[in-house]
This record gives structure tokens, sequence and C-alpha cells, in this order.
């Protein structure tokens, strides 16, 4: 048992030095994870009142040397965005236009010169009602 206790507390303190390299702060994080759940409230959709639909695909825009400093953990930080995300939808009814996925990528021009959040569904989802084959 000690040495999955030892082997925890070094993933904590990994996963604390990977989230002071991103994004300075707690509270630097905190604004980060606010911006992602903004965006999605901002684009919810309401369909019927049993029905909110949501964009599926966020894109965090880094500064290139932030995304080259982090890109060995791109897809544990991208994970855990997304886990905060999908929480967040599930609290709020939200249903995701496709399976949920949180990326970070690397952009020149990023307004605030820290990060950006971006969304969108995925390209292959259209509004357009299905149809049923003539028989």
């Amino acid at each position: 048992m000690g040495t999955l206790k030892g082997w925890e507390l070094a993933i904590e303190q990994a996963e604390k030095a990977l989230a002071e390299k991103l994004f300075g702060s707690d509270a630097a994080e905190a604004e980060v994870v606010e911006a992602l759940l903004r965006t999605c409230d901002e684009h919810a959709v309401v369909c019927s009142s049993h029905r909110t639909v949501v964009p599926n695909v966020f894109i965090v825009e880094l500064p290139p040397p932030v995304y080259a400093e982090i890109g060995p953990h791109l897809t544990v930080v991208g994970q855990e965005l997304t886990d905060r995300l999908a929480r967040h939808g599930e609290r709020e009814g939200y249903e995701w236009a496709g399976p949920l996925t949180v990326r970070l990528a690397a952009a020149e021009h990023i307004p605030n010169g820290r990060y950006q959040v971006r969304c969108a569904p995925m390209s292959h989802i259209t509004a357009a009602p299905l149809s049923t084959p003539d028989p």
C-alpha cells in the first residue's frame, strides 16, 4: 500500500507542476476553465424545453512557446479539461453535438496573449432532420 500512496503523490506533484507551467497559477487555471465553460454556455442552443444542444469540439489556443513546453502532456491536459467540461454539461443538462473533445493548439494571434477558447460542432453534424428511406 505504501508504494501506491507514493505513486499517487508523485502523480499529483507532476500534475501540479504541469498546471503551474501551463497556467502560471491556480487563478490562471481557474480562468482558463471558466473561459471554457463560458464559451460552452454562450453557444448553447435551446431546441425545446427538454433539449439544449452545445458544440462538442473545443480548442484552447496557446502561444507557441507555451504549447511547445507542455507538448508531452497535451493529452493529459486535454483530458482534464474535457472532464471538467463534461461535468459542467451534465450539471446543466446539455446535449453534446457529438463526442466531446477539448484540444490544445498553438496559435500565433491570441487576443489576450495567453489563451483563446474556440468551439464548433463536428464538421459532419448538420441541423437537417434525419430522413427515412422510401419503401
